[in-house]
């Protein structure tokens, strides 16, 4: 994967990943034909989904 940034960083913008951060495909999780995948956190259940328009949601 390669990602590019003309962005400054700052706490809006979003993080480039760092040798030692794991990246994860959002497609990948969702299934080939899929556009949503439950994530696990402690004891709570998380929903990502990626719309139509190719935005992803997480919500609880």
């Amino acid at each position: 994967m390669t990602f590019h940034s003309l962005v400054e960083a700052d706490s809006a913008s979003p993080r480039l990943p760092t040798p030692d951060m794991p990246v994860h495909d959002a497609r990948t999780l969702t299934g080939r034909e899929g556009s949503t995948a439950l994530i696990v956190l402690d004891d709570k259940t998380y929903t990502l989904r990626i719309t139509r328009a190719g935005k992803l949601i997480l919500t609880k």
